[in-house]
């Protein structure tokens, strides 16, 4: 895997381009007790604003979410993602991609990445340096919630950490250039803590993948504006896209406190119209194992134009949704496979499955 240096440009809205780069350093080891793997230094660059740090992580777990992993399909997951009855049950495991891993299974999965995430490599030496009151947990639900970065930071230093849940979602605003969306804030359980335990926080820890980074966004701001002493943010998010980034970029907080983001495997495009629906880039040099990519495309394969499938295959779909209600991810995927190739997430299954 060679460095990488990707210039940028796009327009915010019809007044406002947005220029800059993304660099990425070589893949170096990271060791954990369970297995793992390889992270990545990165960094995003624009005009006028401080540099985002970037860290992308590569193990086990990881590879399992963001590309493909093996699993005995049963009649169930078979049910839902809406394969036929008709059409046999495999009995020797199936490559899946990371986007059917649905509900508990796949909320599993995501401990374990954050697990390895926060017990090497490049945070290591911030629980070196602080103790457990120094440091607090901020889940945004709904997805947040199901990162468990509170327990990876029990089970890998027994650190007991505050942890404050926030409500932050987007609210359809049609005022807003391009995104017609903007972001409500209805919850911030940080009552719990007295001033002076609000005043040894110095690391604060945000939970929540970024699409548009409006919602990151307006989290950063509130944190750093309740916890006046914080010293850097970490940003757990497992999916992320370049334009989400470039807006946290250009968050007043990074500019004064050090933000960084913790990323699975690779970073991610946005699509047109609403840039919400995120695809992977298929530039081998954006991912830590070229080949897992590749093996990624090569299942997702092409449709009847002969148009390559993962250029739009979100990586998120729902996003919340597929923690929670897997029947309305499934119906999320139909949609946008319907609209862009003709084709259902069932369709594609029972072509692998045939193979």
């Amino acid at each position: 895997m060679s460095h990488l240096n990707y210039p940028f440009t796009f327009l915010e809205d019809a007044n406002r381009k947005i220029e800059g780069s993304l660099e990425l350093t070589e893949p170096l080891p990271c060791d954990h007790k369970s297995g793992g793997g390889f992270f990545r230094i990165g960094k995003l660059a624009i005009d006028d604003c401080h540099p985002l740090q970037i860290v992308l992580y590569h193990n086990d777990a990881t590879s399992k979410f963001i590309y493909l992993h093996e699993n005995n399909p049963d009649k169930n997951l078979l049910d839902i993602i809406g394969v036929t009855a008709a059409t046999p049950i495999p009995t020797t495991p199936q490559k899946l991609p990371g986007q059917l891993c649905l509900g508990s299974d796949r909320a599993q999965l995501i401990g374990n990445a954050v697990s390895e995430i926060i017990g090497g490599g490049p945070l290591a030496s911030t629980f070196a340096q602080y103790k457990q009151q120094n440091l607090a947990v901020f889940p945004i639900a709904r997805e947040g919630l199901k990162y468990q970065v509170a327990e990876a930071i029990y089970s890998n230093y027994g650190y007991y950490c505050d942890e404050i849940v926030l409500d932050a979602h987007h609210v359809f605003d049609s005022s807003v250039p391009v995104y017609n969306r903007t972001v409500e804030l209805t919850l911030f359980k940080d009552k719990d803590l007295d001033q002076t335990q609000k005043e040894n926080i110095a690391v604060a820890f945000l939970a929540d993948s970024i699409a548009s980074g409006l919602v990151m966004k307006e989290v950063v701001a509130r944190v750093s504006e309740r916890f006046e002493n914080l010293k850097q943010i970490e940003v757990i998010s497992p999916l992320a896209t370049i334009r989400g980034l470039c807006r946290l970029a250009q968050s007043d907080a990074n500019s004064h406190i050090p933000v960084r983001v913790h990323v699975f495997e690779t970073l991610l495009n946005a699509l047109p119209p609403d840039f919400y629906y995120s695809a992977h880039f298929p530039d081998p040099k954006f991912h830590i194992c070229p080949d897992l990519e590749e093996d990624y495309r090569a299942w997702w394969g092409k449709d009847a134009a002969g148009s390559d499938i993962a250029d739009t295959a979100c990586a998120g779909y729902g996003w919340s949704e597929v923690f929670y209600s897997p029947r309305k991810q499934i119906q999320m995927m139909n949609s946008q496979l319907q609209s862009r190739h003709d084709l259902t997430i069932a369709d594609i299954v029972v072509r692998n499955l045939k193979k």
